[in-house]
């Protein structure tokens, strides 16, 4: 889940400028034709660690006018329970759906489209400990819960009104776990999206070095163990979190625990997964500890991006024609422990949420793949996820 508090850093203090050796890069890239969606960002929202326990500095969930990439102005900051760590907007972007980091709870809020300003609407049991990520269903009718420390995922009915009911599924995951003697004990899944196809739910497991495969039924509001059920990654890798890429059949996980993305080709018919090949996310020349944490596309597929905890760098990836990756890029992120980042909804800037600097840093992606500060730092507790909200109208 976290770097660990003992993490052996190299002494190597570099200037800045020249803060991570940069792996040569191939021939020019291509110039990046963006295909995502043109609207500016209105507002965005940073889920948060508040806890002594997760040394969080966060007061809940805050919330941003966004004036130009990077130039954030703070509007509000909405009190929830403890550790708001994940959040996530369902399809119409009216309501906000917010995880409780080592509670047992999701809270609902109701978005202001006119201010921005959130108003909660009820709180929901996840039906396990820790609860790490969640995802709206295609129909919007229903919630899919990761519980990280008890293995469990739920499915939650969503009422017209954006409130959550009891889960009408729970799922208690199985798996042998792996060699890590802190970080793997037993199952612990980490994400939960929908595939492309809006059918496959592959679910990264860290504890037992696994990806379960499921199937979700719109009509009854279920999720139903694919064949196969699970893909067995390399021991102690700790498959975190998985990207799809939306043209080829082709998906990529973060594996926490040895720092490597691994390339697998995807069945679209049956949610397997096949191995194709693995790459580092940190340069050969790092001895420090690291996790990798964060895994995303840009919207059009030419570039992939995870984030290192302990490097505290982004790696930025090409993708080749056939989907497979180039060696990557390293640019530093401007604090520590980016647990998170995300791209804005044009997908040319990338959003570093330095956990442990409580700053949020701005790059702006070039064509050729190169991230680029913006010059511009928000200012937030343990920012640990950030959201965007394109439908709100400003005063």
């Amino acid at each position: 889940m976290t770097v660990p508090t003992t993490s052996r850093r190299t002494a190597l203090t570099l200037a800045a400028g020249a803060a991570f050796a940069l792996t040569p890069a191939p021939a020019a890239f291509p110039a990046a034709r963006h295909t995502g969606p043109t609207t500016l960002p209105r507002f965005a929202y940073a889920g948060c660690y508040t806890t002594p326990e997760r040394n969080g500095h966060g007061k809940g969930i805050a919330v941003f006018r966004v004036d130009a990439p990077g130039r954030w102005h703070q509007i509000d900051v909405t009190d929830t329970l403890p550790n708001p760590s994940f959040l996530a907007l369902d399809h119409t972007q009216s309501y906000l759906y917010a995880v409780h980091g080592d509670l047992d709870q999701v809270s609902a809020f109701a978005i202001d489209h006119r201010t921005g300003r959130l108003t909660p609407v009820g709180t929901q049991l996840s039906q396990g400990t820790n609860p790490v990520h969640l995802t709206p269903t295609p129909d919007n009718r229903r919630i899919l819960v990761a519980n990280y420390a008890t293995g469990t995922l739920a499915v939650l009915p969503r009422a017209t009104d954006g409130r959550l009911r009891p889960a009408d599924q729970v799922i208690e995951l199985t798996g042998t776990p792996g060699p890590h003697r802190t970080q793997q004990i037993g199952p612990h899944p980490h994400h939960i999206p929908l595939a492309p196809d809006q059918r496959h739910v592959l679910v990264p497991d860290k504890g037992t070095d696994r990806i379960h495969h499921f199937t979700y039924d719109t009509a009854a509001g279920r999720l139903t163990p694919a064949t196969p059920a699970t893909t067995t990654v390399r021991s102690g890798a700790g498959p975190r979190h998985i990207a799809y890429h939306p043209h080829l059949p082709r998906a990529y996980v973060a594996d926490e625990l040895n720092s490597q993305v691994t390339t697998y080709t995807y069945d679209r018919t049956t949610g397997a997964l096949t191995p194709r090949a693995w790459l580092p996310t940190l340069p050969s020349t790092y001895t420090g500890d690291n996790t990798a944490a964060g895994i995303q596309l840009t919207p059009d597929a030419r570039f992939l991006f995870v984030s290192n905890r302990g490097h505290d760098s982004v790696a930025a990836y090409r993708v080749r024609d056939d989907g497979t990756l180039h060696t990557p890029r390293w640019t530093p992120t401007g604090g520590r422990q980016p647990r998170f980042f995300t791209l804005d909804p044009a997908g040319d800037t990338l959003y570093a949420a330095n956990q442990a600097s409580d700053t949020i840093v701005a790059f702006h992606i070039t064509p050729e793949g190169r991230l680029e500060p913006v010059g511009r730092t928000v200012s937030t507790g343990s920012p640990v996820c950030v959201v965007f909200s394109t439908r709100s109208r400003l005063p």
